[in-house]
């Protein structure tokens, strides 16, 4: 096995980026969000669409929902990004695509990507190969969690501005780790300088989560299981606002999977539309 296949991103990563490509390749237009990139990226064998995991009827709400949350990012960094923040921070940016796909945007912002090193080191050599480059305003900042190290260290150490608004995007996280963890990020954040912006996934308890969901989030569960990344908080929305005020925010406001859905599939006519098993936190300095 060569260094670049023993790096390669996790299956989650890598599962979140063809379920993005999914979406162009076999939903109809109006695309909620296009992005082929993160296929290229991870250069699947031939034949990935006929996987267990990229079945279309078993995918449809989940990756509705990768799609809804990554638009939902993408245009509430494009409207800071017009009031004058010009910081964008992405932790655990695994696969991400949006300096690639939005030029336009992101070379107006700093962009810091946040993950851990092989994964990343992985990702960086595959741009590059590519032909995408890396330019001078995306800046990789590898951390070594299993190592105890500090991620706003190595963000710091990186360029980022403290006394600067920023947004700061954290997907398909908060699930791996432990409440404590998901409150020490928290607390970080929201030192940040005021007018900065946390938006953050959480996964809901499985009892509150929709009945035709369940058996989905059941299978990513004993799947993350199963890899050695067990799945350690759930939140229900109360319990994820309550975070972001313990921890300092100014203010917070829950996005549930039916806002996402009325926000970005309303007027469809193929019945697609946002998971309800995943949610968002949007929490201001």
């Amino acid at each position: 096995m060569t260094d670049q296949q023993a790096a390669a991103p996790n299956n989650t990563a890598v599962r979140v980026a063809l379920w993005r490509a999914l979406h162009v390749q076999i939903d109809p237009p109006p695309h909620v969000l296009e992005d082929e990139i993160g296929l290229q990226l991870a250069a699947p064998a031939e034949g990935w669409r006929q996987r267990p995991d990229m079945d279309p009827r078993f995918t449809s709400r989940f990756r509705a929902a990768i799609v809804a949350r990554a638009r939902f990012i993408e245009d509430l960094v494009t409207e800071q990004a017009g009031q004058g923040v010009s910081q964008y921070v992405l932790l655990g940016a695994g696969l991400d695509t949006f300096v690639q796909r939005r030029p336009e945007i992101a070379s107006r912002l700093r962009v810091f990507e946040v993950d851990q090193p092989s994964p990343q080191a992985w990702k960086r050599q595959r741009l590059m190969d590519l032909g995408f480059g890396v330019p001078e305003w995306l800046k990789f900042v590898p951390v070594d969690f299993e190592a105890g190290e500090s991620w706003l260290d190595r963000l710091t150490a990186a360029g980022f501005d403290g006394g600067k608004p920023a947004v700061v995007a954290s997907t398909g996280v908060s699930m791996y780790l432990t409440r404590e963890a998901n409150a020490a990020t928290l607390l970080k954040i929201a030192t940040f300088a005021s007018g900065s912006t946390l938006a953050m996934t959480f996964i809901l308890p499985i009892e509150l989560a929709d009945p035709e969901e369940r058996p989905g989030l059941q299978a990513a569960e004993k799947g993350a299981r199963a890899a050695g990344t067990p799945f350690l908080s759930f939140f229900t929305p109360e319990e994820a606002l309550a975070l972001a005020r313990e921890t300092g925010f100014k203010g917070a406001r829950h996005i549930s999977g039916a806002d996402l859905s009325q926000r970005y599939f309303a007027g469809r006519t193929d019945g697609l539309r946002s998971s309800r098993s995943e949610e968002m936190l949007v929490a201001t300095t």
